[in-house]
């Protein structure tokens, strides 16, 4: 059977992942993202109104018009998690493929979410959902199946799918990290891919996030970043003025935490902002988190300015903040904060707690510079950085590999420079550049078996 890859997108940059995985005449999509600093840099870009021909001009979304070469029919699309550079591209996209999205049901009610705010085009794919552990035939040929294993990462009900062939298994490895103590859902499952490595023909191709393949050591779990964030809050317990704090609004369990330890500290929780509202009433809606009753959601402008209305009239003292705009975002609830452009008066000595890292990208870390500048001119006293990344350090790389023992390797996720560190990791594994080991770009073909 031909097996055939097309990396569409993602293999130039952090964002607009998209991947398409020939198997004989069946074909399958893994992702579909945006890269949203390049919309960001635009100002007031509404992507929901835009055509996606003008959106992949502006390098926003994958160019897909490869696809066009790929002889063979597309089974599936499948998001791996929620973040936007891997769901964001679906309502531009999806509609030109007769085929179902298939993903978790967190996933999918996102993708639902984005589909629903669409304006430009009517996206009528079927969502069909799927656990992690579960799998599904793909085609009709009855040699082709798709499975999906549970992996953990920032955001929760993410998977890597694995393409099973009578070639071997490909496995779509973004994006994860080895978490075996997560603060919500199970920890990856090693077990599997370990069985997998070892099934039938073996795993013919890896395809894997490269994105901190060059920090040495393991990347911290979850629990981590939970006890550090504990640590900090309990520290300020006794100040009396104002504390606001910031996080991906789809890291449900650093939520979570944040929730959970303002109520330690005898302050009332309040999340605020479209998408810290979108992310946490969704996982709520679904089960995966419980919030206490009295913890109000709010994403409306109007309805938030009223909640910061009260809690100047109530006192700052009595309440957390958890808004968005961790990464500076111009629009973004912190950063109307720290223009003044609110009802909540920070005051010399307020603290702003950043549970987050800058993501590597010169658009994020020049808005959250601007912001943190406008935040110390209000006196804001800054606590940075309390924060695990949700992806593979070069100790959990190695891990994977000596559990895959993939035949071929593909790095995504990344630019050239950022590929470096993990094609160094694989050569001193034995693989080799051009043979086994294919470092590759946007809108290539790559043949393993003809």
């Amino acid at each position: 059977m031909e097996i055939e890859i097309a990396t569409i997108g993602g293999y130039e940059e952090v964002g607009r992942q998209m991947t398409a995985v020939r198997a004989g005449n069946d074909v399958v999509i893994f992702d579909m993202g945006l890269n949203l600093s390049k919309v960001l840099i635009h100002d007031n870009v509404e992507t929901e109104k835009m055509h996606s021909l003008d959106l992949i001009d502006m390098g926003a979304i994958p160019d897909d018009r490869i696809m066009s070469e790929i002889e063979g029919d597309v089974q599936a699309i499948v998001p791996t998690h929620g973040h936007l550079d891997h769901i964001g591209a679906i309502s531009k996209l999806a509609h030109r493929y007769n085929a179902p999205i298939v993903a978790t049901p967190f996933t999918n009610a996102l993708v639902k979410q984005q589909i629903e705010g669409e304006q430009k085009f009517g996206v009528e794919n079927d969502l069909v959902e799927m656990e992690a552990g579960e799998t599904m035939s793909i085609g009709d040929s009855g040699q082709v199946e798709l499975e999906f294993v549970n992996v953990t990462h920032s955001i929760i009900d993410a998977i890597n799918p694995v393409l099973h062939t009578p070639e071997g298994a490909v496995v779509y490895g973004l994006d994860k990290r080895m978490d075996h103590t997560p603060v919500i859902g199970d920890p990856i499952d090693m077990k599997r891919f370990r069985e997998i490595g070892r099934e039938g023909e073996g795993v013919l191709c890896y395809i894997e996030d490269c994105t901190n393949a060059n920090k040495k050591g393991r990347n911290p779990s979850e629990a981590t970043a939970r006890r550090h964030l504990k640590d900090v809050m309990y520290s300020i317990e006794d100040y009396d003025g104002g504390i606001v704090a910031t996080t991906f609004s789809s890291h449900i369990a650093r939520v979570k935490s944040l929730v959970e330890f303002a109520k330690d500290i005898g302050r009332q929780p309040v999340l605020l902002g479209r998408s810290m509202e979108k992310y946490s009433g969704t996982a709520e809606r679904l089960g995966f988190v419980d919030f206490p009753d009295d913890v109000g959601m709010f994403g409306h402008r109007k309805s938030v300015d009223r909640t910061f209305k009260r809690v100047m009239n109530e006192g700052k003292g009595d309440y957390l903040p958890i808004v968005t705009g961790h990464q500076g975002e111009p629009r973004a609830m912190l950063t109307r904060m720290a223009r003044g452009e609110t009802p909540y008066e920070l005051e010399d000595g307020d603290k702003v707690l950043f549970s987050a890292r800058v993501i590597p990208e010169p658009t994020n870390e020049g808005q959250r510079y601007q912001a943190e500048q406008l935040l110390g001119m209000q006196g804001a006293r800054i606590y940075d950085d309390i924060h695990v990344s949700g992806h593979l350090n070069r100790e959990g790389h190695y891990e994977m590999l000596q559990a895959l023992q993939p035949q071929h390797v593909i790095p995504a996720h990344q630019d050239m420079s950022g590929f470096s560190g993990y094609v160094n990791l694989c050569e001193n594994q034995g693989y080799k550049m051009g043979r086994d080991l294919h470092v590759t770009r946007n809108g290539n073909l790559i043949q393993l078996v003809e």
